[in-house]
């Protein structure tokens, strides 16, 4: 093909935007340090001239200067009316000022709110679903964190079950049916009832839920890593009874969902239960869709594989995640959200954009001319909901970005929200026909599902499961554990993704330029694999961090302390001397 200039196409263009955004923040960040650093060199040598004024200071000056220090010295002895006898603190208003029990260099969080009253038998069953999906993640990502070494070093293992082909779907479909949607399911058994204000309809039936879709994700892995798979495009590996158990817990759940939203004591619908039951309705659909036996074969089947890959993503976890946030978000700021018409508006604009966009991924493939088309204004259309939804979450951050500072779920919130902004855009400017030529059959794809599944599902799980966990246990988490989780789980996305990005927008342009062989291609993404894998370690550890802070949150066995303070000395002693009595 002729020469032609890439700076031209859109999606270059997009592309470059986003990327010029963190830079051109950087760039703000150095100015202001760089001022600051004038200040400073400016105040030294104000600094040094009144060195060279002191110094030359003659007797009578300094006399002066000595009668006005002895003037301004002047204070009460402050025991005018008490005297000098020692105080006494009678009413215990001081405790505890001579003890330091942390570490000074870690910035304590706010503690969570007080817990409100949850029946106790539904806050066992959201702790199931959120247990499960945390083993889950385990698991599907130390399956992720083999993979990513294979990619350095590929000759590790000779078994046909452990197998890149085999691991790798084991991989995608445990992270995403065992932890994302149990985590989804489980946040949804906490959010409908409260935000309908009636308890759940069956506490039961989420029981059966959270077994059919362990026993679907169990089953799919064993039959994935035994070769026997549906022979369908990605996140569609697991054959159809396998889904079909996931299908009818998902049924049952939205069952029970609507059951209690039809029970409840308020007038409107909260725009949250609209997201979540969406979401549930869509994957049903989409499962069905892509299963129907009479469009598994021919072109068709690439159609369907579009359309099911993308509305799993968008419609399922996208659609249910925001729901979760518009109400975790204004409850931990403490404020309405700042436009509920706006939420209205991304909702129905993602239903109309989104389910047009999944052939985005087979341009230039056999399917029509104007099919492709339509997939990509649909793209471009997603611009409508994603930046109203960005817009209407910041806003409501508006006047309390203070908070940030003392919480550890906040930070999580926001780095959900910016990667919602971010990797969401990102997609749009994949699907021109430019840059979708590029990057469609590299890495970059790799990058851009963990920008978004990983950037926004996950941080979003993590940030509402940080939040309801101690309601429902009377726990926290170590703040520090936190805290290593957070950071871990940030620096090791970015390690993984943009060296891949970078490295896969060189082996499109090697490919186009048609001059050098495949293997070459392979050769130079070699370094850009090996900081996949260092990511893919960071976010991983991460993850055992996740794990030891959902245990300490939830685990039974009380701390033994032992008392300190008078009243709890005292009381102790009561109760020793009632059971020596007893006895």
């Amino acid at each position: 093909m002729g020469t032609k200039n890439i700076f031209n196409e859109w999606g270059i263009i997009i592309t470059l935007l986003l990327i010029a955004l963190p830079i051109i923040v950087a760039s703000i960040l150095a100015i202001v340090k760089a001022k600051a650093i004038i200040k400073n060199y400016l105040e030294k040598k104000e600094q040094e001239r009144f060195n060279n004024y002191v110094k030359d200071l003659t007797p009578i000056e300094v006399e002066k200067l000595e009668q006005r220090k002895r003037a301004l010295e002047f204070a009460l002895s402050n025991n005018e009316l008490s005297g000098k006898t020692q105080p006494v603190d009678n009413k215990g208003l001081i405790d505890n000022i001579s003890t330091v029990e942390t570490l000074r260099f870690i910035e304590q969080k706010k503690k969570s709110q007080p817990r409100p009253y949850i029946e106790p038998e539904l806050s066992k069953l959201i702790i199931w679903y959120l247990g499960c999906a945390t083993f889950w993640l385990l698991f599907g990502t130390t399956v992720g964190e083999y993979l990513g070494i294979k990619f350095v070093a590929p000759d590790v293992d000779h078994y046909s079950w452990l197998s890149f082909g085999r691991l790798r779907p084991v991989h995608t479909n445990a992270v995403f049916w065992g932890w994302a949607s149990l985590a989804m399911m489980g946040l949804a058994y906490y959010v409908i009832p409260r935000v309908s204000n009636v308890p759940i309809a069956s506490i039961r039936t989420g029981y059966r839920s959270l077994i059919l879709i362990n026993v679907s994700v169990v089953l799919g892995s064993l039959f994935l890593m035994a070769g026997i798979n549906n022979g369908g495009g990605e996140y569609r590996e697991y054959i159809w009874p396998v889904m079909a158990l996931f299908g009818i817990g998902v049924f049952i759940s939205l069952r029970n969902f609507f059951k209690t939203i039809a029970k409840r004591t308020t007038k409107e619908i909260y725009v949250s239960n609209w997201y979540i039951i969406s979401a549930m309705m869509f994957l049903l659909v989409i499962a069905v869709v892509a299963y129907w036996p009479s469009w598994q074969t021919g072109l068709g089947e690439t159609v369907v594989q579009g359309y099911y890959m993308h509305q799993g993503v968008g419609m399922w976890f996208m659609l249910f995640n925001l729901g979760l946030m518009y109400y975790f978000l204004p409850q931990q700021l403490n404020k309405p959200i700042y436009s509920y018409s706006l939420g209205i508006l991304a909702f129905w604009a993602q239903i109309l954009f989104y389910t047009l966009i999944g052939t985005h991924h087979f341009i230039f493939s056999a399917i029509p001319w104007w099919l492709q088309t339509v997939a990509i204004v649909g793209s471009a259309g997603m611009i409508i909901p994603v930046v109203a939804g960005t817009t209407n979450f910041l806003m409501t951050f508006k006047g309390s970005w203070h908070k940030l500072s003392g919480s550890y779920t906040l930070p999580f919130y926001l780095i959900g929200i910016i990667f919602y902004f971010t990797g969401s855009l990102q997609g749009t400017a994949e699907a021109f026909r430019f840059t979708n030529l590029v990057w469609h059959f590299t890495d970059f794809t790799v990058a851009h599902s963990h920008l978004t599944m990983y950037g926004i599902i996950c941080f979003m799980l993590w940030g509402f499961i940080y939040t309801i966990v101690p309601r429902l246990t009377g726990k926290e988490p170590p703040q520090i554990t936190v805290g290593a989780h957070f950071w871990l789980a940030l620096i090791g996305l970015l390690f993984y993704t943009f060296p891949l990005m970078y490295g896969s927008t060189l082996r499109g342009l090697m490919w186009m330029e048609g001059t050098k062989s495949f293997i070459e291609s392979v050769e130079l993404m070699a370094p850009y694999w090996l900081w996949r894998a260092i990511g893919g370690s960071l976010m991983w550890l991460s993850h055992i961090l996740f794990a030891y802070n959902f245990y300490v949150m939830v685990k039974r066995k009380d701390k033994i302390t032992v008392p300190t303070s008078p009243i709890d000395i005292l009381k102790a002693k009561q109760e020793l001397d009632t059971q020596a009595q007893t006895n």
